[in-house]
């Protein structure tokens, strides 16, 4: 990828620039909790965006994605905002920077990537966090790690259409390798776990079904929490986010709103001490509990949150038959991957049974893709 880079690079711009990459994430528990105020328990992976990245003295930013083939060229103005998607998360990262007093110049810029699109495994977050942390670096803004994060958060918000929580971007700026995060949404108090689980793979299995967070299916669960929230806060005026509620909260104003709200934020509830749990059996190296957990949250996102589909169901029911540790479908859901703690001794057995299984029953084999905890945002 680098060398494509570098070539494609050398042929549209000439002089060479400088290279910054920022990562993919996991997340191995905590899901839609982030924007509820929860927690969260994320790692950046090792696979990602790369991007080459050099000053063109310039006011506007010439933009080439050797992923969709596509050259974008486009000023720092609100005026400015480019009709391509892609080129709405560079361009969105330029405003958000200028907002916040940064200084951002006209740049070129080559990048690609190798985190799967579709996938779950948030190709956006890093695309927004590796420009986030370059152009921090190349104007020497000085921009804290926390508000490179938000950039990136903001500029989907803004920009991209998305109302997601920090969870990705901050994964893909605070990502350590070895190392899981857990994070309070809420205070943005966070702390590393180490996760080097001897004896079990992290397995993603990509079922192929694209999904589509910007679609009103993703907006329309989140004002659903905040629908729960307002009327739990009648009685318990603490309550700022979801994650703040007690489940017998939620009981007491259940006949007050509509039962597909209170089914959302049984499952959130649930979800923020879910998250808890698997810290404290990381601590204990109690693997069985983490994986238990992980079925847990599979069951409430399909049948409590209703975002995943009959591909994800059939995976998890699968790995649940063949003893697979843990196992649920991960990111934002209406698609995407489910991640597996596999048993070295189960992984090829799971595997064949994948492949074989799967494709009888859907026509197309899914994909695979094995995790390695990495490191986050940085200079090459």
């Amino acid at each position: 990828m680098k060398a494509r880079i570098q070539e494609k690079f050398q042929t549209l711009f000439g002089e060479p620039g400088d290279l910054y990459a920022s990562a993919g994430r996991i997340n191995l528990i905590g899901e839609h909790t982030d924007y509820n105020g929860g927690y969260v328990f994320p790692g950046a992976i090792d696979c990602g965006i790369m991007a080459e990245i050099k000053v063109n003295g310039t006011p506007k930013v010439r933009a080439y994605s050797i992923d969709f083939d596509e050259f974008v060229e486009f000023g720092l103005q609100e005026e400015d905002l480019p009709s391509q998607q892609w080129a709405r998360y560079i361009f969105g990262v330029c405003r958000e920077t200028i907002k916040r007093g940064g200084k951002v110049e006209g740049f070129d810029t080559v990048f690609a990537g190798d985190v799967p699109l579709g996938a779950g495994l948030s190709s956006s977050a890093a695309l927004e966090s590796t420009f986030a942390f370059a152009l921090n670096d190349i104007f020497a803004n000085g921009i804290d790690k926390f508000e490179l994060a938000k950039i990136g958060q903001s500029t989907e918000h803004n920009y991209c259409g998305v109302k997601c929580g920090i969870m990705d971007q901050f994964a893909s700026i605070f990502g350590k390798a070895g190392s899981l995060i857990r994070l309070n949404c809420k205070t943005l108090e966070y702390k590393y776990f180490p996760f080097n689980p001897e004896g079990y793979r992290l397995v993603l299995i990509d079922s192929c079904v694209k999904h589509e967070l910007a679609s009103s299916a993703y907006n329309k669960r989140r004002a659903s929490c905040e629908n729960a929230a307002a009327a739990i806060r009648k009685n318990h005026p603490e309550v700022e986010f979801l994650s703040d509620a007690k489940r017998v909260w939620l009981d007491e104003v259940r006949a007050e709103i509509p039962e597909e709200d209170f089914l959302r934020a049984e499952y959130v509830i649930g979800e923020v001490q879910r998250v808890l749990d698997v810290c404290d059996a990381l601590e204990r190296g109690d693997y069985e509990t983490v994986g238990e957990m992980m079925y847990q949250t599979h069951f409430g996102m399909s049948k409590l949150y209703e975002v995943s589909c009959e591909e994800l169901d059939f995976l998890n029911k699968l790995a649940r038959k063949m003893d697979v540790t843990g196992s649920r479908v991960m990111g934002g859901g209406f698609g995407g991957c489910t991640i597996n703690l596999v048993k070295d001794e189960l992984y090829m057995p799971f595997l064949e049974a994948v492949m074989d299984q799967f494709t009888e029953k859907f026509g197309h084999a899914p994909k695979v893709y094995n995790v390695v905890i990495s490191d986050g945002a940085r200079k090459l």
